[in-house]
């Protein structure tokens, strides 16, 4: 037999096969399908929330981030008609620099909460990188067993590099919370920049974890954080760290007399713990009870809220107003050549300000 005469057939032939049945009724996958479809009314979300269901919630917080303007006028029906059912919590930052501990801190301060009965929510205010976006999503993998417990809520929010934006969609995912029956808020911010100040504007309690000889503590009270704190607690109290803790809660104490009585009467606490081995865990809840008790009896508590409510309500007219200003038309085509005019000596930037703003 020649060359020409023989068939070669590829080692990657296919054979034909029996066709797999649909493991699915075609009437079953078409209904589901129309389910995942059909976005619920802002009617069935509020009532999801009010009766403590997690995934109505979640659904809701996501149009309080969007920044569809269909999605924030139904963001903004659904806190409207929670409101009645907000306010019921006692709210915590908490800050500290990046390796303090935060995350386990968090997750064992959220499993005590939850073995007394509490339903925490953890809320995440963070700055991400304007450069990679990168956000503290990494908190639900951190959070291994707070994240699996019914009586817990975690959601972590990208920000983008707005920070006022990402405050303020927190502030309002607090109130969404509290409507859906969680009573313990904690905010935790990445404890760098500005955003110690916003979660500062929306908290009861705020709480600054701190390492010992981690060479900060000055370089602390520098920065104003203490001043801001109603407590700070020295985090990695443990084996042979303790000694410099207890070393580091003497100095801390002697820090907070040389600052002015606070408008709450409360006298900021320094506390010891490890959230590894949650040791010290029920202390910094017993000091937070008697600061919530503290400041309710001497009305504090309320008056902060109310203050708190006029700071975001003129904050929130300020960034319309300013978003409005350069969005409009005639300062997009005006800006340029008024820039264009300082940099070459023809015009002050308050002339041209000025300019701008009458138009």
């Amino acid at each position: 037999m020649t060359k020409k005469n023989k068939t070669y057939k590829s080692a990657l032939q296919e054979q034909e096969g029996v066709e797999s049945p649909n493991s699915l009724n075609p009437n079953i996958a078409k209904s589901l399908k129309a389910k995942r479809k059909a976005q619920p009314s802002t009617t069935e979300l509020v009532s999801g929330i009010t009766s403590g269901n997690i995934t109505a919630l979640s659904r809701a917080i996501t149009l309080v981030e969007s920044t569809n303007l269909s999605h924030s006028k139904k963001a903004n029906h659904i806190i409207t008609k929670c409101l009645p059912y907000a306010n019921k919590s006692i709210r915590i930052g908490i800050t500290g620099v990046p390796g303090v501990g935060k995350s386990t801190f968090i997750e064992a301060f959220g499993i005590y909460l939850t073995s007394l009965g509490k339903k925490v929510a953890v809320l995440a205010v963070d700055p991400s990188s304007s450069l990679s976006k990168g956000s503290i999503l990494g908190d639900k993998t951190r959070m291994e067993d707070l994240v699996k417990n019914p009586n817990a809520f975690i959601r972590p929010s990208p920000s983008g590099n707005s920070l006022g934006g990402v405050a303020r969609k927190t502030r309002e995912t607090i109130i969404l919370c509290e409507a859906a029956g969680f009573d313990t808020i904690i905010i935790e911010t990445v404890g760098v920049g500005q955003s110690e100040t916003a979660v500062h504007s929306m908290v009861d309690f705020f709480l600054l974890l701190k390492l010992a000889g981690a060479g900060d503590e000055l370089q602390g009270i520098k920065r104003g954080i203490i001043e801001m704190a109603d407590a700070i607690v020295i985090n990695k109290a443990d084996g042979e760290n303790v000694k410099a803790a207890k070393s580091a809660k003497l100095e801390f104490n002697r820090a907070l007399h040389l600052y002015p009585e606070k408008d709450s009467n409360w006298s900021p606490k320094v506390s010891l713990c490890s959230a590894l081995k949650r040791e010290g865990i029920s202390e910094v809840w017993n000091m937070i009870e008697d600061y919530a008790q503290t400041t309710k009896a001497n009305h504090f508590f309320k008056t902060n809220r109310n203050n708190q409510n006029k700071f975001w309500l003129l904050q929130t007219i300020e960034d319309r107003l300013k978003s409005n200003f350069y969005n409009a038309s005639k300062i997009k085509a005006e800006l340029e050549s008024q820039i264009q005019l300082v940099e070459a000596g023809k015009t002050t930037p308050f002339a041209a300000a000025e300019y701008l703003l009458s138009l």
